[in-house]
């Protein structure tokens, strides 16, 4: 069941969203998140932070687990999405690194790697999975075609995906990589609560689809009609098309 929750603009949508989380990890300092990287998810994070400065929460005994990260890149490339969470998030709390989860995108055998990510997610079931949504309606990596059914895997990315990210790598198609490490759709479909942002026109349609098209692979957001427990937070030009 999908639960639509419109914010005004960025910050008020960041602000909601963070009070779902926040009512997490204040009822359990042992939550498992599921985070994620991109431009949506930064006013979120930048609450969580100011919330911890405040004194309000602790994640010292929290894990965290990402949904996906680009291969190739060393882990200290400023675009790899274990420096975007240092340098967004686990910097600035007092989450144990040690306790955060990004798949490996340097691992010699891959295949291996991705069936050690989701043997992890199953034995830490995520409490709270955040989630954005591609142009193309895409969440993690897992671009139209994606099975259901699928778990962590490579995926070589679209290049509609690969022209957004772009602009965090100086406008150059070519600095993106082409591949990637996503947790799959099923294993997104086993937290048991899953949070998605959605902010600016351009992820208009891919909302709609989300929520009131077709449950296809062609819009794979579209599995989250089958779960329990997701909360949508869209701002006014996200949520364009939804009904108030």
């Amino acid at each position: 069941m999908i639960v639509l929750k419109h914010a005004k603009d960025y910050n008020e949508m960041s602000k909601m969203a963070y009070s779902f989380v926040k009512n997490v990890v204040k009822n359990n300092e042992n939550a498992v998140l599921g985070l994620a990287t991109g431009s949506t998810p930064i006013g979120l994070y930048k609450e969580m932070i100011a919330d911890y400065n405040a004194g309000e929460v602790s994640y010292k005994n929290m894990v965290s687990i990402n949904l996906d990260e680009y291969v190739g890149l060393p882990v200290e490339h400023p675009e790899s999405y274990r420096s975007f969470m240092n340098t967004n998030l686990f910097n600035h709390v007092d989450i144990d690194k040690a306790n955060t989860h990004v798949p490996n995108g340097l691992a010699e055998n891959v295949e291996e790697a991705c069936k050690e990510y989701t043997d992890f997610i199953k034995a830490h079931p995520i409490d709270i999975q955040i989630l954005g949504i591609g142009a193309n309606g895409h969440i993690g990596f897992n671009e139209p075609g994606t099975p259901f059914g699928s778990t962590t895997h490579l995926v070589e990315l679209k290049e509609k995906t690969r022209l957004d990210n772009a602009r965090f790598f100086e406008g150059d198609i070519n600095k993106v990589p082409t591949h990637a490490v996503t947790m799959g759709l099923q294993d997104i479909m086993e937290a048991k609560q899953i949070l998605l942002l959605a902010s600016g026109a351009n992820k208009a349609e891919a909302v709609r689809d989300m929520v009131y098209g077709p449950i296809s692979p062609d819009c794979p957001a579209s599995v989250l009609q089958l779960h329990e427990n997701v909360i949508v937070v869209v701002d006014e030009a996200a949520g364009y098309y939804l009904k108030a």
